[in-house]
């Protein structure tokens, strides 16, 4: 495993330039009836998809089986991420009906689990937070079948009332993704803090225990194993429930170039790794995104915990996130 690992290591300038992608990176192009309605629906309800916007592989096999995720807050985005394909320059006004429509989109997809992300919103007061919990809001009330995952931005500078504001609202997944390790961040995220993602992710857990947490990285921007594996440590000490990992794809020739495509062997020892550092659920392959096949991910983590609950029932209880030692064998204090 090591020997397949440490490949990853390989500094960037002995890296052999990539010509095409490989051929477990490659997907069909859309073209079944289920894609096409689905597309027809979120144009009629006049919604964003991240699916469309940051180009994304699956697009295909998830909107065939009336999976979308649903971007809120417009297709502009306020921050210039050397990873990301969504534009960037001055939103337009927040649409009021937007909330209303998401909700009826979950409700004719018949969607049992729903994604909801968002561009970055600087330009709002509490950037973006209060129109997420509208959101939330009407898929409890016009869908109150569908469990909701959320993947946000930062919410630079105003973070802590807008984390607290969402987690009132009770979104039944927190997804905020770290995108890359710290080393990287000013060139691939420079306009966010890997800390302060960190700190977000921690302060959810804080206000509520319940509400699961998720996070994703991408492979392939020259990052180390060792960073990886010290990302997977910080995302524990964060307590961090679910774990994605997934392959960089270069959008445009104007985004930063792809240095490596990992292998599926080397994306499946990560993941093993990553299970065996007690995340609830790990999904790690080339094709992985935030939200590929979010609804069948989010019931096993659902059941994994209920299962270490039912376990733990009868023992004492402990504060999710902080170690509990055995002081069973220590000697006495003098």
């Amino acid at each position: 495993m090591w020997a397949i690992m440490n490949e990853i290591t390989k500094p960037a300038d002995m890296r052999p330039p990539i010509q095409r992608k490989p051929d477990w990176i490659r997907v069909k192009a859309p073209t079944s009836k289920g894609y096409a309605e689905t597309r027809r629906l979120m144009r009629d309800l006049k919604l964003n998809t991240v699916c469309e916007e940051a180009a994304c592989p699956n697009i295909g096999e998830c909107w065939t089986k009336k999976h979308a995720t649903v971007m809120i807050l417009g297709d502009v985005c306020t921050r210039a991420c050397a990873f990301c394909n969504v534009k960037t320059g001055m939103p337009r006004m927040v649409d009021p009906m937007e909330p209303v429509n998401v909700a009826i989109a979950a409700g004719e997809m018949g969607l049992e689990h729903i994604v909801i992300t968002s561009v970055d919103r600087d330009d709002l007061p509490d950037g973006g937070a209060g129109h997420f919990v509208k959101v939330i809001e009407e898929l409890r009330k016009r869908a109150p079948k569908t469990t909701i995952e959320i993947l946000t931005p930062d919410f630079r500078g105003k973070m802590k009332a807008s984390i607290r504001a969402i987690c009132e609202a009770r979104p039944d997944v927190f997804n905020h993704n770290l995108e890359t390790v710290p080393r990287l961040y000013p060139t691939i995220r420079p306009g966010a803090r890997y800390y302060a993602s960190l700190r977000l992710l921690e302060e959810v857990k804080a206000i509520d225990p319940s509400i699961f947490t998720k996070s994703g990285i991408m492979l392939g921007l020259g990052e180390q194993r060792l960073e990886i594996h010290q990302v997977m440590d910080d995302m524990r000490s964060a307590d961090i429930d679910f774990l994605t990992m997934g392959q960089y794809l270069q959008p445009t020739p104007k985004h930063a170039k792809v240095v490596d495509f990992v292998t599926p062997q080397q994306f499946s020892a990560l993941g093993s790794i990553a299970r065996a550092k007690g995340f609830l659920q790990v999904a790690s392959s080339p094709l992985t995104r935030s939200s590929y096949h979010a609804g069948d991910d989010f019931a096993e983590m659902k059941a994994t915990r209920d299962a270490q609950l039912a376990k733990q029932a009868g023992e004492p209880a402990k504060v999710p996130g902080k170690k509990h030692w055995d002081r069973s064998n220590e000697m006495p204090a003098d």
